[in-house]
């Protein structure tokens, strides 16, 4: 392997980037052309021969893994901001190879700045849902003993391996930092495979990514050309994750590694999506002109060439011939086919001269099967040198030829189909056997539901259209960040992004059981019944503030805090005047708290009892250090639970833990996490909750402030 770096990505070669350095092959070798699909002209060749994928594995399990292990989660997080800062500023390099392979303007946006664009959104899940450590716990603590001393609960840490991330042809850029970004989070090292046709655009990003010095190396690197033997050197500890076609995904699966050797596969493949018109929607409704440009959109976008493009637009009887008319205006309006570096051009090629022989051939399938072309073209004009191919709308007779919901022509191609019923048109759009995206489009509110809920099953995500959000919806063929991507069935069963969803990805899930100070030990997190410092009241097992060193936990910062540093209170007596005054005060005269007859017969409450929220800010008193205190704010609650009433002359007492301690990398102070527990003069439990604190990081930040937690 060399290790020079290349002058120029537009090279003979497109060059891989593993173990550290640049790779080309052998001289001499051939390699597969990529041409400019406007012109013809070849810009660049590419080849993996000669490459060793072993070394490649085994360098991301090593070097990568160590580089990533040994940074916090919200560290890698910010590196992913400062990493999509450094791409804003560098685009325009993207941009202009992604002209030569068709792409407009517009098609930049929705792959270069939408792949940027999940970087900024994972570095801010990443950093504001998740832990600053590697180990994320999942759900509740499951009590598996009566005493406490033995419990149990669910972690996530990341899978032991590397993940092998195959992209394919339409979206180079996004593809590959939509799996990328949630996996550096996770501390997963990216082997990235990109489809041939495209690969000079996703080495390019790459180029950008390790020029700009901001990644631990081995976290990513890149295979240009073919994968070759790659999955035989995983194993169980890796991940593949897929995005294609439904026949190459269904091959990949049949891999003995991924069959027998448990390697994780996930695949997002292409489907046959619909839109659907409700039967309330008529050509005068405001939602006619909006579903036909939700439809002329997902044809005009990237050519087509989109795995959650509309293939299926399902719609009443009546309205087949108004919407193919319509349809037929808005492209011939709306829709320039050209070169994108030309002016005016609106649409342009396909992505390779191979994907528009399958695309003019699977509509020569699809008339053969029954449907007529209503609107454009699929001959080919001899003297034409780009991968150009119009719009082109088909109508069918009978809805229900197979073809119809079967055979996918990845391009600017759609179907035109009738139905009678809400039901009919479920079923048609479950004919498609699994799909990413459907839209359902309508007004009336009953029918929307009626449709969503029927479809549901068959789609990974719903987007839902009317006049109401006609301005602001993303649209039907955007995915993302935040919400999962994937779908049943044909659409390969697998499912992406969807924020700490799609981190989780990329980790393990595992059932840790033990005592709560093992429970503690593992996840950094205290466990109600793991060891406490605890200062406070003598009667209730603390130590008074100031003997022996001893410190209120509101009086440290994050330097001196530790989890488990508790403050316990001695108890509060509650009376009927405190009571009744917070009923007046407050304007909360529930009966319970007021009308001692009426709160007598209630089978919950012993007679008049306590507000919660009175009960809470007791507590808040109880607990709160007075003066000085390293607590710059309270920003909430959470999980608050009562349990047990208290009634007039009962008593309270509180015990309040540090249970998580998160700093934030950027600012002077960070959050902590604090276990609430009220208990009566019985030691019953009266209520649970969590309060959350920002909290200086160090002491002399605090010196002169007043405590604000109250």
């Amino acid at each position: 392997m060399t290790d020079t770096m290349p002058q120029s990505l537009a090279a003979d070669i497109v060059p891989s980037y593993v173990c550290g350095a640049w790779w080309t092959p052998p001289q001499g070798t051939t390699g597969t052309s990529i041409r400019d699909t406007s012109t013809g002209a070849e810009i660049a060749r590419v080849s993996s021969e000669g490459l060793d994928t072993a070394r490649v594995i085994e360098y991301a399990r090593t070097v990568g893994r160590d580089g990533l292990g040994a940074l916090t989660i919200h560290q890698r997080a910010l590196k992913l901001k400062e990493l999509a800062l450094y791409l804003n500023e560098h685009k325009q390099s993207l941009y202009d190879l992604s002209m030569a392979n068709g792409a407009t303007k517009g098609d930049c946006f929705f792959d270069v700045d939408g792949g940027i664009g999940v970087l900024f959104t994972m570095s801010s899940k990443g950093r504001r849902e998740l832990p600053n450590s590697n180990v994320i716990i999942d759900g509740a603590v499951e009590p598996m003993s009566k005493d406490g001393s033995f419990i149990g609960e669910h972690i996530y840490s990341r899978i032991p391996g590397v993940t092998v991330e195959i992209n394919a042809f339409n979206f180079p850029v996004w593809g590959m930092l939509e799996k990328f970004a949630p996996a550096f989070v996770a501390g997963v090292p990216s082997i990235v495979k990109p489809a041939t046709p495209t690969s000079n655009i996703t080495a390019a990003c790459v180029k950008l990514i390790i020029d700009s010095g901001i990644l631990p190396e081995g976290s990513l690197q890149l295979i240009a050309g073919s994968a070759r033997d790659l999955l035989d050197h995983l194993d169980y500890r890796d991940m593949v994750t897929f995005t294609g076609s439904k026949a190459t995904a269904d091959r990949l699966r049949q891999h003995p590694n991924v069959q027998e050797g448990g390697v994780r596969f996930t695949a997002e493949a292409d489907s046959l999506n619909a839109a659907i018109l409700g039967s309330d929607v008529t050509p005068e409704a405001p939602e006619f002109p909006t579903f036909i440009r939700a439809v002329a959109n997902e044809m005009q976008v990237k050519a087509g060439q989109k795995c959650t493009a509309i293939r299926r637009v399902i719609v009443p009887h009546a309205l087949v011939e108004p919407v193919v008319d319509a349809l037929a205006a808005r492209l011939a309006e709306k829709v320039t086919v050209g070169d994108p570096r030309v002016e005016g051009t609106t649409m342009g090629a396909l992505a390779s001269f191979e994907q528009l022989r399958d695309v003019r051939a699977a509509v020569d399938s699809l008339v053969a099967a029954g449907g007529q072309i209503a609107y454009g073209s699929n001959a080919w004009d001899a003297e034409q040198r780009g991968a150009f191919l119009s719009p082109v709308v088909l109508k069918w007779d009978d809805n229900r030829v197979e073809a119809l919901h079967s055979t996918e022509a990845f391009g600017p191609v759609t179907s035109v189909l009738g139905y009678d019923t809400v039901a009919e048109a479920v079923e048609l759009a479950a004919m498609g056997d699994g799909s990413l995206v459907a839209t359902v489009c309508s007004y009336d509110m009953g029918e929307a539901g009626e449709l969503a809920r029927g479809i549901a099953g068959y789609h990974g995500r719903i987007h839902m259209l009317n006049r109401d959000n006609a301005r602001t919806s993303t649209g039907h063929g955007a995915p993302l960040p935040t919400l999962v991507h994937g779908g049943p069935g044909r659409a390969g069963g697998g499912e992406e992004l969807g924020g700490v969803r799609g981190i989780k990805h990329y980790m393990q899930r595992t059932a840790i059981q033990g005592t709560p100070d093992l429970l503690t030990a593992v996840t950094g997190q205290w466990h109600r019944g793991a060891a406490q410092n605890r200062v406070g009241d003598p009667a209730f097992g603390g130590t008074p503030e100031g003997e022996n060193g001893a410190i209120h936990p509101f009086r440290k910062s994050l330097e001196t805090l530790q989890i488990g540093d508790a403050f316990v209170s001695g108890l509060r007596q509650a009376t009927e005047q405190e009571i009744t005054d917070f009923a007046n005060t407050t304007g909360d005269v529930f009966y319970a708290h007021t009308d001692p007859v009426a709160a007598a017969v209630n089978p919950f409450f012993p007679g008049i009892v306590a507000h919660g929220y009175l009960l809470v800010s007791w507590a808040a008193g109880l607990f709160v250090a007075p003066g000085r205190s390293a607590v710059y704010a309270n920003y909430g609650m959470e999980n608050l639970r009562f349990i047990t009433p208290v009634g007039i002359d009962d008593s309270i007492r509180v015990e309040l833990t540090a249970k998580r301690i998160t700093p934030r990398e950027t600012e002077d102070y960070g959050e902590v996490v604090w276990d609430a527990l009220l208990l009566n003069q019985n030691e019953e439990i009266v209520a649970t909750y969590d309060v959350l604190t920002l909290v200086a990081k160090r002491e002399e930040q605090a010196l002169g402030g007043e405590n604000t937690a109250q």
